[in-house]
């Protein structure tokens, strides 16, 4: 005779305040969809103001004076974590600075525009809204960073670790590799990381919605059995196999067909991005600084005359019009917590990237974002959501926050350079080169290890493969 028996399992969960809900919500927002959400908030709710209407509502009689001076930023210097507000702070009162209303060249918006972004950076992106140990996130990044143009993961993953620095122990086992790879394939579009053209489809096939259970496991079977007949077409062979209905096996054949067997493709095709920008950085007095985007800080304020009247009211606390000056108080300190945030955040990357802003991507340093958590005493998560889709105008172009993230690679005297620099390092090579003689893969390897840098030869052919340029024997001109 079988018992019923029962488990008592305990399991923590942790569960955010709204007004910490609103806060992670508002920081990982591009400026166009923060400025949308704050005027939204604006027009629905009756206890914000803007502080810019009102500047435009000041008597005529004020026009004649001229506007003073906007204060001068100081040199780049992290704020002190002493000057945040406390968490339990009063509402902020919305006195902030107006907005630069510059016509130069660096605030030309026609040169807002980032590069078409790629399949690595979109990933990142991605993998940047998870909270992951350091040594998770590190595997998932070699995992990214090995797909080729397809979005395949052609490399074996114990292969991977071969460019890892020096000391970096232990070497990940077979579950830590899968692990992650199972992460980074829940990345954006289905079917990404791959290993074969199966797994997919699998991928895909698992991720499709609004199809049946049935025709889910008849594609999935044909998928990993009879793949080669669906190639050559052989509908009597797989009706054979599968004994199913003609039917059936047409529309699973149409759902495989339908699915895209090369999903990296689509990141190759995307048109330039057009931004609107967070910072500008610029020298000044021989230092690299950080200047806010104004025109990108739309403002928000507490309406003091509805707020005392409110209170004069007496209403109870649980009234509506409670609730709206609650979120109205939440709105004004998460609005300002995420231009300090951002704000830091992006100090300290020109702080640790200062050679990347003297001479380009070859002098990009390695940084990860525990760097730049621990620099600031934030949590990785939060640098995280405030480097994607966060973007600063500089001397050399525009770049996203996360473009001065880039792992670790060893060189022969011990020290270490960035991914990004080392790709850096291959264009210069390849456009300094002989079109009668180009250099192969094997030579790039060679100059590399000469400059100190030892990387394994797939690992150049990749890195090459990144920036769309052809093997030796295509660049080879007579």
């Amino acid at each position: 005779m079988v018992y019923p028996t029962q488990e008592l399992r305990l399991r923590q969960q942790m569960a955010l305040a709204p007004r910490l809900q609103q806060s992670v919500k508002l920081l990982q927002m591009t400026a166009l969809e923060f400025t949308t959400a704050v005027e939204q908030a604006l027009a629905s709710n009756p206890f914000l103001e803007d502080p810019d209407e009102l500047e435009d509502d000041l008597p005529a009689a004020a026009e004649g004076f001229p506007p003073a001076d906007p204060p001068q930023p100081a040199p780049l210097e992290p704020p002190p974590q002493d000057d945040l507000p406390p968490p339990d702070a009063p509402a902020y009162s919305g006195d902030y600075p107006t907005r630069a209303q510059g016509d130069g060249p660096d605030r030309d918006q026609g040169l807002w525009v980032s590069a078409p972004i790629s399949m690595s950076q979109r990933l990142s992106q991605e993998l940047g809204n998870y909270q992951l140990q350091a040594r998770d996130r590190l595997l998932a990044e070699y995992i990214i960073d090995a797909l080729d143009d397809d979005g395949y993961l052609r490399t074996p993953l114990s292969s991977l670790w071969e460019d890892a620095p020096r000391g970096a122990e232990p070497v990940p086992d077979e579950c830590e590799w899968m692990t992650a790879l199972r992460l980074v394939q829940q990345l954006d579009a289905p079917g990404l990381a791959a290993r074969d053209l199966a797994e997919c489809l699998t991928l895909q096939l698992a991720a499709a919605t609004g199809i049946s259970d049935e025709l889910r496991t008849l594609a999935l079977r044909i998928v990993h059995e009879q793949l080669e007949r669906l190639a050559r077409n052989d509908c009597v062979g797989l009706r054979q196999q599968l004994g199913c209905s003609e039917d059936a096996l047409r529309e699973a054949c149409a759902l495989i067909r339908s699915l895209d067997p090369k999903p990296g493709g689509r990141y190759s095709a995307e048109a330039p991005v057009y931004v609107v920008p967070d910072v500008f950085v610029d020298k000044w007095q021989s230092r690299w600084r950080v200047l806010p985007n104004r025109n990108a800080m739309p403002q928000a304020r507490l309406h003091q005359t509805y707020a005392e009247l409110f209170r004069r009211a007496r209403l109870d606390d649980r009234s509506p019009m409670a609730q709206e000056l609650q979120e109205a108080r939440w709105l004004v300190r998460n609005v300002e917590q995420r231009y300090i945030t951002i704000q830091r955040v992006a100090e300290a990357i020109v702080k640790r990237q200062q050679t990347f802003f003297e001479y380009g991507d070859v002098a990009l340093r390695p940084l990860m974002l525990r760097e730049v958590a621990d620099d600031l005493d934030m949590h990785e998560s939060t640098v995280s959501r405030a480097t994607v889709g966060k973007y600063m105008v500089t001397p050399r172009g525009v770049f996203e926050f996360r473009h001065f993230f880039s792992r670790e690679l060893a060189t022969d005297t011990g020290g270490s350079c960035s991914a990004t620099a080392v790709r850096a390092l291959i264009k210069e090579m390849v456009e300094a080169e002989d079109p009668a003689m180009p250099l192969s893969d094997v030579a790039l390897t060679q100059q590399l290890a000469a400059s100190g840098i030892l990387l394994a030869r797939r690992t150049v052919s990749k890195y090459r493969g990144q920036l769309r340029m052809p093997p030796a024997e295509l660049r080879r001109r007579h």
